[in-house]
């Protein structure tokens, strides 16, 4: 079964092991832990059940990752985005009023609508039309956003009539 696994997974040719491997794992799983707790507050603010959350959010990453490298054959953890999580809550629940429970019809519907644009290779194309300069953009923006939560969620940065945001209180 272990030489069956090495074969499978190529561990000769990649040059690594068993000890690599592992070590790699434990490092991706503690670099990613803190989504287990970041995901259900943020979601826990748009009115989802926190412990439902943590629920689906250790079991979705977990398929997808065991996915990811038992079928692709490729080491990347997937876990749901802080930035999207974020914007989902903020943007959309809160500050549109949209429900939560209508608003993650619509991430089903978009991610319905993406996939089918990936298998008719229309992903490819659109994102090769997008500026390099616009994806390092949009990347900033997300943690700007993010770091403005931390910041407002901490007590750090406040609403102020005059001028948005001010420290403290």
């Amino acid at each position: 079964m272990k030489k069956r696994l090495e074969q499978y997974f190529e561990f000769a040719s990649l040059g690594t092991d068993w000890r690599r491997e592992i070590v790699a794992g434990f490092t991706t799983f503690v670099t990613m832990a803190y989504i287990i707790f970041v995901n259900p507050s943020i979601l826990a603010d748009a009115g989802m059940k926190p412990g439902a959350v943590m629920a689906a959010t250790c079991l979705s990453a977990a398929l997808a990752s065991i996915l990811m490298g038992a079928v692709a054959r490729y080491p990347i953890a997937l876990a749901p985005g802080m930035g999207l999580n974020a914007y989902f809550t903020y943007s959309v629940v809160k500050g549109m009023g949209v429900a939560w429970q209508t608003a993650l019809g619509a991430v089903f519907v978009s991610g319905a609508i993406f996939f089918v644009l990936t298998l008719a290779g229309v992903r490819e194309r659109l994102f090769a039309a997008i500026p390099a300069e616009l994806y390092d953009a949009v990347a900033a923006g997300i943690g700007l956003f993010i770091a403005f939560i931390g910041l407002k969620n901490a007590g750090i940065i406040v609403a102020h009539p005059a001028t948005t945001v001010a420290l403290g209180k």
